[in-house]
């Protein structure tokens, strides 16, 4: 083997180990939306936001769908919950408990402190690799090879114990920061227990952390317990408005995300409460029964008619079973009512513009305009709405507003850059220079061609 393949084998190698540890971070997910769980995010996020010493307005709150039992903080200062956290947390003290943890991650920088665990561990993958090569070319086949599976064993170790030592150390930080906000730290006792449950049922051993990225919950709650007990609000109980909205937005996301079958085996007709009515009217939805939907959530606006979120939910039902006109009511009140909730927009936005193409209206569509920019000016990232707005320019025969919209859509979503590139090149040359949309074309042409330049490294690495 000559010098240049050893240092290619020895460099594959070794990205093949740091892969396998950075892996699961690295998966794809599926970000969702809904106006009124962000807004619940936002109203238990900033107490707790507060007391970590972070600007709630840096900070964002996100829902990924996937049905793990887990939560995350990025770079960037996000946090997202999984889909299936939410379904598994029966109480809002849970969620509370699982983002003081989270924000932990954020205030200590983690995410960016990642490569003080992945550079100690690379390190010793490399010197481990060198040696079992050297005794490859040696001859020395089988010692070549172990001396690579301990190396990968140990920087595996070292990545592991600095991960678990980064757990601990935020479980104490999201402790601080729930005493501080005055909230009972019970939730984030109770998850741990569930999530020690899970180790039992799974048959995970509990005598050895070893091959963990976490400490094993019952060692977290044993840390933990003392702590949270010294606090004034411990066993306070949960703020009943806040849990009131939570069950009725988990209750929504069941809906959603179960088979309508189970959905009403779990909220069976004989429950009233708002969040078996809100669980059925999505199950209803799906099952293609408008009308049953409907009625289940007109019982609820009976009560409070001037809920947006129980008006948005009505508008998207009629709005995705074709009734557009009778959509566009109650989702124009739910846009009054929220102040304008960028995401309730949007919706109406859409049914908009599907009035306009029913009824070739121009009103409608400049109507929808008007909603879609307001929509977009206080929440830039959403490709749908710019998906939207790409309908108003076609059938306007506004060609470079037009390509404009195509590329924040294709720039949002990761598609091609290219494709990004010459939508945002047309858009330059059509707009009129120095205006505020002509400098965001420009922006977007630089950094599709940034974006390019960085896939042509990865490729040519």
């Amino acid at each position: 083997m000559n010098r240049s393949r050893l240092a290619s084998a020895i460099l594959a190698l070794s990205m093949l180990v740091v892969a396998q540890i950075l892996a699961p971070a690295a998966r794809a997910q599926s970000l969702l939306r809904d106006a009124e769980t962000e807004q619940f995010f936002r109203d238990i996020g900033e107490p707790l936001m507060t007391a970590a010493g972070l600007d709630p307005r840096a900070v964002s709150i996100g829902l990924v769908g996937s049905p793990e039992i887990n939560a995350f903080a990025t770079l960037g200062q996000s946090v997202y919950f999984y889909t299936g956290l939410l379904v598994a947390a029966d109480d809002v003290l849970e969620v509370q408990g699982v983002l003081a943890h989270e924000l932990g991650h954020v205030a200590g920088g983690h995410a960016v402190r990642f490569n003080e665990g992945v550079a100690p561990a690379t390190n010793i993958t490399l010197l481990s690799l060198v040696l079992g090569a050297a005794l490859l070319a040696a001859g020395a086949g089988d010692a070549g090879m172990a001396a690579m599976m301990a190396g990968q064993q140990a920087a595996q170790g070292k990545f592991l114990a600095f991960s678990r030592e980064q757990e601990s150390r935020t479980d104490q930080a999201g402790a601080q920061y729930l005493q501080k906000a005055g909230v009972d730290g019970q939730g984030m006792i109770s998850f741990f227990k569930e999530l020690q449950g899970q180790e039992y049922r799974l048959a995970i051993p509990q005598d050895n952390a070893y091959n963990r990225t976490h400490p094993l919950s019952g060692e977290r709650v044993s840390a933990l317990q003392h702590v949270l007990e010294q606090s004034p609000s411990w066993k306070k109980g949960a703020d009943p408005a806040l849990q009131a909205r939570y069950q009725r937005i988990r209750a929504k996301l069941i809906g959603y995300v179960s088979e309508p079958k189970d959905t009403l085996k779990a909220y069976p007709l004989s429950d009233t409460s708002a969040p078996a009515r809100v669980a059925r009217a999505y199950a209803f939805h799906k099952l293609a029964e408008p009308e049953k939907a409907i009625a289940e959530l007109d019982a609820l606006l009976k009560v409070t008619p001037n809920d947006p979120y129980l008006l948005e939910m009505k508008g998207q039902v009629q709005l995705e079973s074709g009734r557009v006109a009778d959509a566009i009511p109650p989702l124009r009140e739910a846009v009054a009512r929220s102040n304008g909730n960028p995401l309730i927009s949007g919706m109406l936005g859409h049914a908009l513009v599907q009035s306009g193409e029913q009824s070739g209206s121009s009103a409608s569509f400049e109507e929808a305009e008007k909603v879609l920019r307001a929509s977009l000016a206080r929440d830039h990232d959403n490709p749908f709405a710019w998906m939207q707005l790409e309908t108003v320019y076609e059938r306007r025969g506004d060609k470079p507003r037009l390509a404009l919209a195509t590329a924040e859509r294709l720039t949002l979503t990761g598609g091609n850059p290219i494709a990004a590139l010459n939508s945002a090149q047309v858009a330059v040359q059509g707009l009129e220079q120095g205006t505020p949309e002509w400098i965001r074309a420009q922006d977007i042409v630089q950094l599709s061609r940034n974006r390019q330049e960085d896939m042509a490294k990865e490729r040519r690495r």
